[in-house]
């Protein structure tokens, strides 16, 4: 406190003191025990009020000790218990953490982690990957501007994340606690298949396998792909103690539809300790996107070679230039285009409209609109004889598929007969008609969705003059053929908006986290942000059922599911107020990566203590590592002097003391008639 603080302190008591005297002693008669014991109470009453209006400031000095913290992580996963030392990675953390000479020099502060980190309460070892890098990230965050040690207990095998070899700080030293047997086995493994998630039917679709090698002698293997208990691909593979990797390159059929699930397999005749690692399974899903387009015309013109040959460069399409009179079964047919429809056209736009194929009509001077008119509701022609030439402006706010602009404004224009066009109905428009300069209210390309059926018109003839400008200016037809195959794959599509949008995968690798997203969109195609969903999980081998809430997130609803057996489940995801649904499929594939390894990742380990100036240690000589910790002189604890400096208003007695003054001095003078 300051001089000035304590100068009126003495004078609040000389003042409290003079005041309780003048009342109750001054004038008093007869100046007995009860007239002081008064005056004392009220000199306590009124002191406490001085103080409280002075409100000096109390500063106090503590002294704490703060130990350096000793974090020791534990390795939680399954592939501990999978080498057989889970006993021994529980004594171990339980010797270490309860050392008490250890926990009078540090902080000593168990964790466990696998594929998330925590505080260790129980050791289960059921962990499903192991992600050693975010026990560097963690421990960044908790122990800021801090120099400790780390000890981490694990077999280093690390199968997600970031590589964990530079992760830890450099005032962190880490001392790994090495789990496992290691010695060196003979252990043929395949260790990843790299391969698409679809693949096109009739097509051939890449494997790129990788094999690895653990041993010191020549080993002969045999590398096999099936399907079942077919073999589509066999190859020999030799191994020696210079050669303990091998990549596999194949291509296989894709001549089924749906997904399909294959297995990697290698085997030899040498004895292995671990030959769950010996195999892989791996799904590829087989699509059927071939479409056949039949392009109908009465005339010859150039405009049909362009298109044919836009289209087909897509190996998925084909395109078959047909008469009117010669088209005999349009279920033959994907998507129609209809060029510069005439009266020959009248019979197969009745058959079509029983048929409800998809499409795309291309107008010029030789279309007879009186037929169009008479044979669709969309627009409404009324047309002279004179000819136009219409530039197209494109349109960025178009939705119904993406497209990049490839410079239509600098293209040549259609020509199209001069007259009114009237639309009837919602349309899409990609490309707004003009003439020279004047923007005019008519689209020259556009698409319309009346329930599955979809339609799009291009109303002008020349097009082929697109495609060759397209490649002056690129030096190329792919741009082109892109923004034609577009159009098609849009038409070849029958699927329309849902209110229920449903997304996952067809496969997944057991041990993996699956997460399933949704959206419900209201009657305007707006987010429903207050939809209840649920998905209805059943497993197709067992018949098990198990019911999840979806939990909405940013923009969508999602629900992760985990520990899933092998197999193949159906979904069932309901929006329960509009009962709105939705029925898929997944498949799970036997793979448990935490099942893989043989001996622990000694070189990694042994790299991160090297870059932290830690040490290595094995199970059997635990002790030394203690001894290590205990005498360094590194890790010091640190004596910190804490000042507290608190106002005397925030004293809680010093109000109850005022409080029982004032009433007993109440009571003393209603109980004596002094009032």
């Amino acid at each position: 406190m300051t001089a000035s603080t304590i100068l009126l302190l003495v004078l609040s008591a000389f003042a409290a003191l003079g005041l309780s005297y003048y009342q109750y002693l001054f004038k008093a008669k007869k100046k007995g025990r009860l007239f002081f014991f008064l005056a004392f109470l009220r000199f306590i009453t009124l002191f406490s009020i001085f103080l409280l209006l002075i409100n000096p400031v109390i500063t106090t000095k503590d002294l704490d000790t703060v130990k350096t913290p000793l974090p020791v992580v534990v390795d939680n996963s399954q592939s501990i218990r999978e080498l057989g030392v889970d006993k021994i990675a529980t004594e171990l953390s339980e010797k270490i953490s309860s050392n008490k000479e250890l926990k009078d020099k540090y902080e000593v502060q168990l964790y466990s982690f696998s594929d998330g980190f925590e505080s260790a309460r129980t050791l289960e070892f059921k962990g499903k990957q192991t992600h050693i890098d975010q026990v560097a990230q963690n421990l960044k965050q908790l122990y800021r501007n801090t120099n400790y040690p780390v000890v981490l207990i694990t077999d280093g095998n690390q199968t997600i994340g970031n590589d964990y070899v530079y992760s830890f700080r450099e005032n962190t030293s880490v001392y790994p606690i090495i789990l496992g047997d290691t010695t060196t086995f003979t252990d043929l493994r395949v260790n990843q298949v790299n391969v698409n998630k679809y693949a096109f039917l009739k097509n051939k679709f890449p494997v790129e396998v990788f094999l690895q090698y653990s041993g010191n002698k020549n080993v002969n293997g045999v590398f096999n792909i099936m399907q079942g208990n077919t073999v589509l691909h066999k190859q020999n593979i030799n191994f020696s103690k210079d050669k303990k990797a091998a990549s596999v390159s194949v291509l296989l059929n894709a001549d089924k539809v749906g997904v399909q699930t294959y297995r990697a397999v290698i085997t030899s005749s040498e004895a292995e300790k671990n030959k769950y690692n010996n195999l892989k399974n791996f799904a590829v899903e087989i699509i059927d996107q071939r479409s056949e387009v039949a392009l109908i015309s009465s005339i010859n013109h150039p405009d049909l070679g362009a298109i044919k040959r836009a289209i087909e460069t897509n190996q998925q399409r084909k395109v078959t230039i047909l008469k009117p009179n010669e088209v005999k079964n349009l279920q033959d047919y994907n998507v129609l285009i209809l060029y510069q429809p005439d009266s020959s056209f009248k019979s197969l736009l009745e058959k079509n409209k029983n048929a409800g194929l998809n499409t795309l009509t291309i107008t010029g001077l030789s279309t007879d609109f009186n037929v169009l008119n008479q044979t669709q509701n969309i627009l409404n022609f009324k047309m002279t004889s004179q000819k136009e030439d219409y530039l197209a402006d494109f349109e960025s706010g178009f939705n119904s598929f993406a497209i990049d602009n490839i410079g239509f404004e600098q293209f040549p224009p259609l020509q199209n007969p001069f007259g009114t066009i009237t639309v009837k109905t919602n349309i899409n428009t990609l490309l707004q008609a003009r003439i020279r300069n004047v923007k005019i209210d008519s689209p020259l390309l556009f698409f319309t969705e009346n329930g599955a059926t979809r339609e799009a018109y291009i109303l002008g003839e020349n097009i082929w003059k697109w495609r060759m400008e397209s490649n002056l200016n690129n030096k190329s037809f792919e741009q082109f053929d892109v923004f034609i195959d577009k159009i098609i794959q849009y038409l070849a599509s029958n699927s329309k908006r849902k209110s229920l949008v449903v997304n996952h995968e067809s496969f997944y690798n057991s041990g993996e986290v699956i997460p399933i997203t949704a959206q419900y969109f209201n009657k305007n195609y707006e987010f429903d942000e207050n939809a209840r969903l649920t998905i209805q999980l059943k497993n197709k081998k067992t018949n098990s059922l198990k019911t999840y809430d979806f939990l909405k997130g940013n923009g969508e609803y999602k629900v992760n599911l985990d520990g899933l057996e092998p197999g193949v489940y159906s979904i069932v995801v309901n929006e329960n107020a509009s009962k709105t649904s939705y029925t898929g499929s997944f498949e799970v594939l036997d793979f448990e990566i935490e099942k893989q390894f043989v001996n622990p990742d000694m070189k990694r380990l042994q790299q991160v203590a090297t870059n932290t100036n830690g040490a290595v240690y094995y199970a059997d000589n635990t002790d030394k590592l203690i001894d290590t910790l205990l005498k360094n002189e590194d890790y010091k604890a640190v004596q910190k002097e804490i000042t507290k400096k608190s106002p005397l208003i925030d004293w809680m007695w010093l109000l109850i003391i005022l409080s029982i003054s004032l009433a007993f001095e109440w009571f003393t003078r209603k109980y004596n008639g002094l009032l």
